[in-house]
């Protein structure tokens, strides 16, 4: 059974930076694609970035593009978040979920999941 762990979350000021990291046991994430996907407090659930099981396509919302990337380390079987120029309205839980190859903009398709970890932006 694939299990999920997010890391790096935390308290960051506007404009600032964090790095989530998406680690696996119990299997390899290389035949997966996966996403982060993001809820705040009253909304949605959002698929926010995702990335195939090649690392060939990222896809990102728009509300996020040029500020959020995304990336794996298959030898690290790793998946990573960079986040820079952090704002309020970014404040969420952000859990990294997993599906076969392919990304997907809607969040209930993904399999695996991650618990979660908490990005709070504040000043």
């Amino acid at each position: 059974q694939l299990q999920l762990v997010e890391s790096g979350g935390g308290l960051v000021q506007p404009g600032g930076s964090l790095s989530l990291s998406c680690g696996a046991s119990g299997g390899t994430l290389d035949f997966y694609a996966i996403g982060w996907v993001r809820q705040a407090p009253g909304k949605e659930r959002e698929v926010v970035s995702c990335i195939t099981s090649d690392g060939g396509v990222t896809n990102y919302v728009d509300s996020i593009k040029g500020r959020f990337t995304i990336s794996r380390d298959t030898a690290k079987n790793t998946v990573y978040l960079q986040m820079n120029n952090l704002k309020a309205e970014d404040t969420a839980v952000y859990y990294c979920a997993a599906q076969f190859y392919y990304c997907s903009a809607y969040s209930r398709v993904f399999h695996y999941w991650g618990q979660g970890t908490q990005v709070t932006v504040s000043s």
